[in-house]
Parts: structure tokens; sequence; C-alpha cells
């Protein structure tokens, strides 16, 4: 009798196994996520409770007191451990805290490439209570400018391959912000910070100096394009810092991880899942100072590197490389990123190994981020009943020609059907709060949907059309202002703001247009002349190439007669944007960046089929 018993037990235990394994196929990676999610959660809630606000800084101090001699950072063969690390941020702290008039809460703007005094100049400036502002390092001229006055630093720390970029605006910047040089030899009028750190005290700051009150403070601003025009800064608080140095923990990091970063330190992706990351595992990571497709693998084997971040056009120039032999011998297991094109994930997989790509969803200043923890090709995350519990969002229908999302007779939004491509947006409310962008109130406004479903709500616009089957989101396409290319955010409206001050310009209406084989979109710029004026190509080619990042340079010209408005009097993009830059469907002159002739010459039928077949690289 218990044989049999146990036989029909055994029997449906594995009828059960065999249907989940059928039916439910993610349960347990769902189940174990989660969890994590849960637990976390928990944690940080009980931590406020006890008035216990544990920030990225406090863990970071915890493992160089318990694990003093672990490198955290391996720069160029060079190893700097916890130890290290602390006390070379208590240098710059000790120096800022005995040569300036800095104050907790203060905001210091820190523009430097990725290296270790990037983090030491981050993690000492936290230790004094202030804010730092990380600025792109691409970014220069009026835009840089901008950027500073935006975020209201009181000091601003320049790297030493930057300070000629910080040396063309020193006359107009503001009187009272103190310029810090990482170089022995500075211009007028800039302090050198190197020079005080080889007689500066590592002391311990007393953490009185750092300790939070509030969970919702702010710690960072993190520059990002919006939807209009110049960069914003991007409020970043200490939940939100907390919550991006949990990313690489939730996908299966370990502390015996050694995590190869690669992506500019200046974004959330580097820095906060990064940097952060590594600091709640207590991890190592290899610091790169600039992405390097034929280093990369070589680097990872020196290294014995296990996880790496990643960002779609990274992994594509990696497929584009040469072929070698042993390209399958390396201990990585882990990729986290986003922007992973399918075709490009499958021949990465197919070229590189086995390695489970954790692809995920989310902007710096958003409140709804998706994380697909299952590899499933494609998708950026999961999404069901118990997700929808933590990670609340609607995908809603969108009108394409007007530009804006479209509302009913009762001027309701209705949601899309599961398959059809929708604007995502995501609730604000107190449990998911979206703390803006730092000046005028006009630019956290733009990114908010009022009086969506019913009178008085309020949802946080991400700009971003997904698709969604039965339990996974695909991304699909950006909308508005901004387009992606080389993995940055392209702002039209800066384009055309530079283009435009050109004396030959009437008018410049900037979109991106697809190209076969790369991801995002490459941007193009629709101008229409002053009357009686001619147009002067290489003058347009020095504007751009004077005033903008390489990545947000037009590649392409379009010269018209007139713009295209929509109802709304907005500019036009939708029909340019379909007209892609076909010069035998466009009877407009077309034209292409050419940097040998450092200038934009005719798009031609061959020039057309060169690219497109991909002899021409963009």
């Amino acid at each position: 009798m218990l044989w049999s018993w146990l036989a029909g037990l055994g029997a449906a235990v594995a009828f059960l196994h065999f249907a989940q394994k059928l039916l439910f196929p993610y349960f347990w990676d769902d189940f174990r996520f989660l969890a994590k999610v849960v637990r976390n959660g928990i944690q940080v809630g009980l931590c406020q409770r006890r008035g216990q606000l544990l920030t990225v800084l406090d863990a970071f101090l915890s493992h160089a007191k318990r694990q003093p001699r672990k490198p955290f950072i391996i720069y160029e063969g060079v190893v700097h451990t916890y130890q290290d690390v602390d006390r070379r941020s208590s240098r710059v702290a000790r120096v800022f805290l005995n040569h300036s008039s800095l104050e907790k809460g203060d905001t210091v703007a820190l523009l430097m490439s990725n290296e270790p005094d990037f983090v030491h100049v981050w993690f000492g400036l936290a230790k004094l209570g202030c804010v730092v502002a990380f600025l792109n390092s691409n970014v220069r001229s009026h835009a840089l400018l901008s950027c500073i006055r935006t975020c209201g630093p009181k000091a601003l720390v320049v790297g030493a391959d930057l300070l000629g970029t910080v040396e063309e605006i020193l006359p107009d910047l503001p009187k009272d912000i103190s310029v810090w040089g990482m170089k022995d030899s500075v211009p007028q009028g800039v302090i050198s910070l190197k020079e005080k750190l080889s007689t500066s005290s590592d002391e311990p700051i007393p953490r009185s100096y750092h300790v939070v009150s509030s969970i919702r403070s702010t710690c960072h601003y993190i520059f990002t394009s919006g939807t209009t025009g110049l960069p914003k800064a991007a409020v970043v608080s200490q939940l939100q810092a907390m919550q991006g140095s949990a990313g690489l923990w939730a996908f299966g990091c370990t502390a015996d991880d050694i995590i190869y970063i690669t992506l500019p330190l200046y974004h959330s992706s580097g820095a906060l899942m990064g940097i952060g990351g590594c600091v709640k595992l207590g991890a190592t990571c290899v610091l790169k100072k600039k992405f390097s497709a034929s280093q990369f693998w070589s680097d990872c084997k020196k290294y014995n590197v296990t996880v790496f971040q990643y960002i779609g056009e990274l992994c594509r120039y990696l497929c584009k490389q040469p072929k070698r032999e042993g390209e399958k011998d390396h201990q990585v297991r882990l990729a986290v990123g986003n922007g992973m094109r399918s075709d490009v994930w499958r021949q990465f997989l197919d070229r590189f190994g086995n390695i489970k790509m954790c692809e995920l969803y989310g902007a710096t200043e958003g409140n709804i981020y998706f994380m697909n923890h299952t590899g499933k090709i494609g998708s950026v995350g999961r999404t069901n009943f118990f997700y929808r519990l933590f990670f609340k969002f609607e995908l809603i229908k969108y009108d394409f020609q007007k530009d804006e999302p479209m509302r009913n007779e009762q001027n309701w939004c209705s949601c899309v059907k599961k398959g059809e491509p929708g604007l995502l947006i995501s609730p604000v409310n107190a449990k998911h709060p979206f703390f803006g962008y730092a000046g005028s109130y006009k630019h956290t406004k733009n990114k908010l949907l009022f009086d969506v479903f019913k009178k008085g709500d309020v949802y946080f616009n991400t700009g971003d059309l997904m698709v969604q089957d039965e339990n996974f989101l695909y991304f699909w396409d950006r909308i508005g202002d901004t387009f992606r290319w080389k993995g940055e955010n392209v702002s039209t409206t800066e384009v055309a703001t530079v283009t435009g001050m050109l004396d030959f310009i009437q008018e410049t209406n900037v979109y991106g247009v697809a190209v076969s084989g790369y991801e995002g979109r490459a941007g193009m710029a629709s101008i229409i002349l002053k009357p009686n004026k001619s147009l002067d190509l290489k003058k347009v080619y020095e504007q751009v190439v004077a005033s903008l990042p390489a990545y947000a340079c037009p590649r392409f010209l379009r010269i018209q007669d007139k713009m295209e408005m929509t109802g709304t009097f907005k500019l036009q993009k939708y029909r340019l944007v379909e007209d892609g830059f076909n010069p035998l469907k466009i009877s407009d002159p077309l034209y292409i960046m050419d940097n040998l002739e450092k200038s934009y010459v005719p798009l031609t039928k061959e020039i057309y089929d060169q690219i497109m077949s991909g002899e021409i690289k963009l």
C-alpha cells in the first residue's frame, strides 16, 4: 500500500513538473527574481523604519573596512583596492574641507573621462554630503555651459584631458564657481586639485558629514537629452541610486565576479549600475577608459572577466570584428545591458559562446524598469500579474501624425491590444515617484501626462513605444524629439539650434532615419535656405563638428523648399522619417557627411548602395 502510494505521488510530481515546464517554463526564474525584489524592498523598508538609511557610499565604506585589500578597480593593469579608493577619496574630501567653502548639500559638477579619479572625486565629494553632477565628456561650448548653469554647482572638477574643453568657456562661467583641475599645470583661473592631493591627509571623514535624513534626497544629477532642447539635469535620489546598484545583484552577479565596465561613467548605466553595482556586491571591476572592440576579448581573458556591461552597439561592433581562433575561450558568463537587437543577439551567442544576456529597460529619470532575467532573445523584460504588483505600467495608443497620445471623445487615453505598439507610461505616485529635472518645472511637466484614464491621474511618459505579447515586452521605437544613435540619445532641438546659427539657413528639422545593419537611427537634417542665400556644405560640416558630440552630428542633409507642419503647429517628422535617405525615392537634394573631405557631399545612388551593403560605414 505504501509503495503504491509513493509511486502515485512520484507520478503526480513528475506530471506537475512536466506541466510546469510546458505551460509555465519561466515559473522558477520568475519566482526567484521576484523573491529577490521583495526581499530587497523589505530590507530597505526595515532600514527606513529604524532610521538607518544606508546609501551606496555606506555600502562602500563597509566593504573598505571588511575587505580592505580586495581589488575594487583595475585600470590599465593597476590595481586599486577598496582601501586605496577609500583613502584617496578621503584625500579629495580633505582638500575641499580645507580649501573651499563647500557645505553639505552643495552641488559639484564632475567633468572627467573613465579613470579611477572619477570614482575618487565622486566618493570624496559624497563623503562631504555633496550632490555630484556627472557632465557628459562629449558636450562642449554653449551646451556645456548650459549643463553647468542648470545644476548650479559651487565647484567644477575637471579631468586632465578635458581642461582644454573647459578653458574655452572659462570667461563665461558664473563667477561663484571654483574650477579644479586634475593636473599639476593648470590654466589661469583653475586650481590644481592634483597638487593639493599630494599633501592632503587621508584621515577618514566623520559619517555625520554624509548621513542622509531622507531616502528621497538628491545625491546626483545625471544629464539626459530629455524630449526637447539641450541636455537636462535628471534628479537622482538616494533611492534611485540604491535601486540602480541592485541591478547586477538582481541578475545573479556575486562578490566573486569580475565586472568589465567600458560604458561612460557619466551615464547611469556605467556609474549607478556598474560602479554602484560592484559596491553593492563587494565585487571587482575592470574599468576601461574607452570601449575598444579589438581589445575587448583580450582584456576579458587577461583579467578573468566574468560579467560585462553592454549597449546594443557594443555587441554589434564585436560581431563585426574579424573572426579569430579561441573566441569562446573566456570566462564570461553574464552580460547586462540594453538595446540588443535580436539578430545581433543570436549572432553574438553563436560566435562567442553560452553567455546569458541580461537585457533591461529603464531611463535615468524614469520610474519604471524592466528586466529580462530569462535570457529570451529580443525581450527587454518580463510582465505578468505578479510583475504588475511591483512594476506598474500601461501601453497606450499613439497618434503618429499628431505626434501625441490618442484620446477618445471623452478625452481619455486607451490601451493597445497585445501585439500592437503602444506608448509606455507609468503612474506617478508615492510608491513610484518621478523626481524630474533641475531647473525650470516646465522640463519636468513635459515628461508627464495628466488626466490619462481618469480625472487627476498622472503618468510618466517614457517617450518609448513597446509591444507586449503574453508575458514579455519588446522595444519598438522612440517618439518625439529624441532618437538613439551610437548608444546615445540625440536631441533634435539641440542639433537644429546649432545648424540654425548659420546665416544661410532659415529653418532646420532634425530627425533620425533607419539604416540597415545599425542600432538606432542616423541623424538627418532637413534644411530650408534663406531667400537669395546659397548652401555652403563646408560651413555646415565645420559648424556641427565644432559644436556637437560626434554621435549627434547629422549624417545626412536634405534640402527642402518648405516645411510641413502638424495640426498642432509642430514640424512634421513622421513622413520625413518614413522617406529615409534613398535618393531614388526623394527628389530633394541629399548630402552625406564626408569626414575625409571635411564637408557634406552629394548622396548618390552608388553611395547609397554602398551604405546599404556595408561597404561604407557610418
